[in-house]
Formats: structure tokens, sequence, C-alpha cells
């Protein structure tokens, strides 16, 4: 199984490395990180990058595509090379999947019509503008598409398409290796727990802006 992950100038590390652990130890999985140009490309904290492997050009099919959100997906909006090689590689996929404010590249592409579909909070309204139905769950499937909320919720995602793909027991194995147990010790992970101000600091410091 041919797994594709989008990269670009500014992705969120996360967005991508998350998911990337999960579906990596699927059996049978080749995992391929792709961008405009091979070669390393920075996230969007600058202080890691990850390698691209392959061109954009040269990969044009995938049995799943995975878009990271991060900053740097504004720029690529109305990026027709991005948004057309999108659309290509989704005609062979099985699943086409997002992290974050990656869904927003996949409804630029035309892909989330009319669909159920999730983003990080501070964008999640903005996939109305491309006819996307938001929902405020952690990963939203809809047909093929799934897309997950912000950052970390990629591992959700993920956790669960391997289910979806190899089965519950292969899934509950590659989260038991991965010892994913989640305990954070805030409860400041979501608007519905989170005090308000904290929100409320975030989009006036356009700090929130930051996150994938």
């Amino acid at each position: 199984m041919k797994i594709a992950i989008l990269l670009y100038d500014n992705f969120t590390a996360l967005d991508a490395v998350g998911p990337y652990e999960m579906l990596a130890r699927l059996p049978g999985a080749e995992v391929v990180f792709t961008a405009a140009r091979p070669g390393p490309v920075r996230t969007d904290l600058g202080s890691l990058a990850l390698t691209a492997d392959a061109a954009l050009a040269d990969l044009s099919a995938a049995d799943l595509l995975l878009v990271p959100g991060g900053p740097g997906m504004a720029r690529l909006m109305d990026d027709d090379q991005t948004l057309e090689w999108i659309r290509r590689v989704d005609t062979t996929t099985t699943w086409t999947t997002s992290v974050c404010s990656g869904s927003l590249l996949l409804a630029a592409a035309g892909l989330l019509h009319g669909r159920r579909a999730t983003s990080h909070w501070i964008c999640l309204d903005q996939l109305r503008l491309f006819g996307a139905v938001p929902v405020e769950q952690r990963a939203v499937f809809d047909g093929k598409y799934a897309t997950a909320a912000g950052v970390s919720a990629g591992i959700d995602l993920a956790l669960e398409l391997a289910g979806r793909i190899a089965g519950d027991d292969v899934a509950r194995q590659i989260q038991l290796v991965s010892e994913y147990d989640p305990q954070p010790p805030y409860t400041a992970g979501s608007l519905r727990t989170a005090p308000a101000r904290l929100a409320e600091l975030l989009r006036a410091n356009d700090l929130a802006v930051t996150a994938g």
C-alpha cells in the first residue's frame, strides 16, 4: 500500500509525523514524502525539516494521500500545481485524508464539496467557503475522505484508518507498540474544555494561526 504524505514549507511537523508513526507500521506500507521538489522541507517552527524523497511531478498515484496543515498551507490555496496534483492523486486513492488545516487544501481542490469535514478550530468555519460541512469532531469520515481536527488529532485519525484498512487487532498492536495512551496534565485540549480566555488570547495574538 503506497502512502503519500505531502510536504510544503511551514507545515506543522506533528500533522505529518503523528500519522506517519501509525500508518507506516501497517503491513505492506510504503510511505513516500513528496513536495514540489525533493529535499529538506522546513516545518513551521523552523528548527526541524523532513526530507521529501519524491517531487510532485514524479508521483501521480497512491492508495492513501495525507495532507498536513500548517501556516504554509495558506499560500497553496490558489497554487494550481499543488491543487491539481491533489486532484490527480485523489483519482487513484482508496483514502484521501488530511490533518488540521490540511482539510482546507482538500476543500480548495474541490474534493469536500457537500461532505462533512473537520479542521483546526481556528479555521473550521472556513470549510463552508468551499461547500464543505464543518463538524466539530476529532476525526470525520465521509466516504473515502477522512479529516482530522488540530495537530494531535491526526494520530487518532491514523489509528482509525489502520483499523479500517488492516483490522482492529492490527490497529491495537500499533497503538500498544506506540504506547499511545493520552493522559494530559491539563484539560485545555479543546474549545469545549479550555478556559474561554485562552482561545481569545490566541485569536488576539494570531498565535493559533501557527498551528497545523
